[in-house]
């Protein structure tokens, strides 16, 4: 039994979750990843958790598949400096998007929220969530 377990590095774990955020994007299960990789689902969860160092052309795999650039997965990257710097933390970094698509109410917002074509019904979901959210920041107070 080895008590000095290695963590697994920081890209590795970050290009992990990467691809499980677009997997999932995507309605796709770690099997059926993995068959279309050719690797069993126990390899895409070791990938996924960064357990696993994910090689480069698997990655470039993996990309094809999941129909995104290779530097999808590498997007925030820990120590990543971000190239134009506006002063808004927020536009800095798309971690509060990766979170929110990784979590099970984010995927179900988003996938229903695509599927609405009238541009307009689209325009009040957005002011109506703005709406709620800034009356229960008020109600925080």
């Amino acid at each position: 039994m080895k008590a000095n377990k290695k963590k697994p590095n920081p890209i590795d774990v970050h290009v992990g979750n990467r691809i499980r955020l677009r997997r999932t994007m995507l309605s796709m299960s770690q099997e059926k990843l993995g068959e279309a990789l050719g690797i069993t689902f126990q390899q895409i969860q070791k990938y996924e958790k960064g357990t696993n160092r994910v090689g480069a052309s698997r990655l470039q795999n993996i990309s094809s598949v999941l129909n995104v650039p290779v530097s999808f997965f590498f997007e925030d990257a820990p120590g990543e400096q971000p190239i134009e710097q506006s002063g808004m933390s927020e536009a800095n970094s798309s971690n509060y998007v990766v979170d929110f698509l990784s979590s099970s109410e984010g995927l179900q917002l988003n996938r229903a929220f695509i599927k609405i074509e009238d541009p307009k019904v689209r325009r009040k979901i957005i002011d109506l969530t703005k709406a709620l959210a800034s009356s229960n920041e008020a109600s925080d107070d």
